[in-house]
């Protein structure tokens, strides 16, 4: 197809609109860089202290993580217990100490409270320590801790001395929260203003510290303060393994979690069968007898059947008729004989009286008794069984 002049005109008209904009948009754009943020990642959230130990690790530490007791350190390793411990057993709680005791330095966390009413708090180690965990408010005087609820939104750090170090290392422990050596065991401790947050004690050979939260060293919240620092001082030159998340969730959780589709679709799945099963449709049948019957009840049934269906008449006739039919096998030409001839031969062949046959052989009434009928049927029985 060819463009006059007009057309050509309207094509250069849209190159140059078309050029202008490009030359528009190449000074007008400007490149730059932009970090989104994403979050942690998946390994990140499973694993609450994941940065601590790429911290160890980082340190030339050997670091292995375990999720229960069954398994301990080396001889002179480091034990640090930061999950909860609801599961640990007497005798669980007896090996760590015995290990301890050969040499091995166990970091433990306060889990729980301490209870005046039943003497004990129901943590294991603790108890056995006889370390005592309160709320940092109840061992001050009344207008102390009046002062130190006031200024709960500005915490103030905790302090742990060093000999030979000229400034204290800071720690951001939970300030509400206190822990009370009643064995008077321990030999070093950190204190924030109004509580103590670590204690230290020795156990045989090895050595025991105690802290009221280990928050510190989570992902986000090492990296402040003396926090990494705290854990390579309690960790230096020894392997270290961490047990946190020893209480496992069971299997229903973990699948509600994970599949909540495909659980929700299991339980829909199920009420429907549930539903499908329990309807019923009016009353249960008896279960009907598998037994056969006999050939007599057979015939007896038969027989009424007959007899309700076609009559008492029409069953003499048909007797008759197969009378007549032996007849005619035993004496040929027998159909074409007179009636009379016919009972006098019947008569012959049966050996009864003539009377007897030629009454066998009237038609029957249109109703008969049921006396009359047994006695006709008696009577044509023996002459068919003579036959």
């Amino acid at each position: 197809m060819k463009l006059d002049s007009r057309g050509y005109a309207l094509v250069c008209l849209a190159l140059l609109l078309l050029g202008a904009a490009l030359i528009y948009l190449s000074g007008s754009l400007r490149s730059y860089q932009t970090i989104i943020e994403h979050g942690p990642a998946p390994e990140a959230r499973h694993k609450p202290y994941l940065a601590a130990q790429m911290f160890l690790a980082d340190q030339g530490r050997t670091v292995t993580r375990s999720e229960g007791f069954a398994s301990l350190p080396a001889k002179g390793g480091v034990l640090l217990l930061l999950g909860e411990r609801a599961t640990m057993t007497p005798t669980q709680m007896q090996r760590v100490l015995d290990w301890t005791s050969t040499g091995g330095h166990l970091v433990v966390v306060a889990e729980r409270l301490w209870d005046e009413s039943s003497a004990r708090s129901g943590d294991l180690l603790l108890d056995a320590l006889k370390v005592q965990q309160h709320l940092a408010t109840d061992h001050l005087p009344a207008d102390e801790a009046a002062r130190a609820i006031g200024v709960r939104d500005q915490p103030e750090l905790t302090r742990l001395y060093l000999e030979n170090e000229e400034a204290p290392a800071y720690l951001a422990f939970d300030t509400d929260y206190h822990l009370y050596d009643a064995g008077q065991r321990a030999h070093a401790w950190a204190n924030s203003a109004g509580a103590t947050h670590m204690l230290q004690m020795q156990h045989g050979k090895g050595l025991i510290t105690a802290l009221t939260d280990s928050w510190i060293w989570q992902n986000d919240r090492i990296k402040e303060y003396d926090h990494a620092w705290l854990l390579w001082y309690l960790t230096q030159d020894r392997d270290v393994t961490l047990v946190y998340g020893g209480m496992h969730d069971g299997l229903p959780t973990q699948l509600r979690r994970h599949f909540p589709e495909a659980m929700t679709s299991l339980a829909l799945l199920l009420v429907l069968v549930i539903w499908h099963f329990a309807q019923r449709h009016g009353p249960m049948l008896p279960a009907t007898d598998c037994a056969r019957r006999q050939l007599e009840e057979h015939l007896r049934a038969s027989a009424g059947f007959l007899y309700r269906h076609a009559g008492p008449r029409q069953l003499l006739l048909m007797l008759q008729q197969d009378i007549q039919r032996r007849a005619r096998q035993r004496q040929p030409g027998f159909e074409g004989l007179a009636i009379a001839e016919q009972c006098r031969v019947l008569a012959m062949l049966s050996h009864l009286p003539l009377p007897t046959i030629e009454q066998v052989l009237c038609p029957p009434s249109t109703t008969p008794s049921a006396s009359e009928f047994t006695r006709q049927v008696a009577k044509m029985q023996r002459i068919r069984n003579a036959l």
